[in-house]
């Protein structure tokens, strides 16, 4: 399985923020769009950074004031991306050893063309477990 499957069936809609707008709108995008992280990004293309609500959280910890001051302060700049036809295994991988829950996808060019999070990669893991027990099913009782 490949991130270009779970793209396929999730869309490639990625919800992105400037680096110069303050938390608060940050705050505001998180729950309007109902995601866990925005890609950050000046044009919409290309990947300046990443904030999670982790980054949130940790950022109002340690400075409470934070909700005026701009998202590239608590962004994380060194972004791991992954391409279209990279495997959701590498994925996984990533995800695990990074302790990260969202993977922006950029094309050849680095162009960003969607986002995917643990979440869908659970999502498309039980989808393809559940057709593979299907086919077994099949399979065993000889309707397949």
């Amino acid at each position: 399985m490949r991130i270009s499957d779970v793209l396929r069936s999730k869309g490639s809609a990625v919800v992105t923020i400037r680096p110069e707008d303050p938390v608060r709108t940050l705050l505001a995008m998180l729950s309007e769009h109902n995601v866990g992280a925005l890609v950050v990004s000046a044009d919409g293309s290309n990947v300046a950074g990443i904030v999670s609500e982790r980054d949130v959280a940790r950022g109002l910890h340690a400075d409470p004031g934070l909700l005026d001051a701009p998202v590239s302060q608590i962004m994380t700049a060194n972004v791991h991306t992954r391409m279209p036809d990279d495997s959701i295994e590498d994925l996984m991988v990533l995800m695990t050893e990074r302790r990260i829950r969202h993977v922006p996808v950029v094309a050849d060019s680095g162009v960003l063309v969607g986002i995917v999070s643990i979440g869908d990669v659970v999502k498309g893991r039980i989808g393809q477990l559940e057709f593979e027990k299907q086919q077994l099913e099949g399979y065993i009782t000889g309707s397949a």
